[in-house]
């Protein structure tokens, strides 16, 4: 399936939205702040979100690790775009 323009693009933005540094990987403190600014968020949850989409268990969500999470949750993905 070929990605779509549009769809990149949201990403792009979603992922520099998260990567407040722009250091091109988003770390945990980065996911905690962005999150919490969208309403209550606990440590633990950031946590185990950071571990479900750090995939190579390195402490930082890279661009890929992020569009492989885009591509497998576009829905939730759809309702992120609409606040950032």
């Amino acid at each position: 399936m070929a990605d779509d323009p549009k769809d990149k693009e949201e990403r792009d933005r979603i992922f520099k939205g998260f990567d407040s540094n722009g250091d091109g990987k988003i770390s945990s403190q980065e996911l905690g702040e962005s999150l919490k600014a969208l309403g209550s968020v606990t440590a633990d949850e950031v946590s185990r979100m950071m571990a479900e989409i750090d995939t190579d268990g390195d402490g930082f969500i890279s661009y890929q690790e992020f569009t492989d999470f885009a591509c497998a949750n576009r829905g939730l993905i759809k309702d992120v775009a609409k606040i950032f």
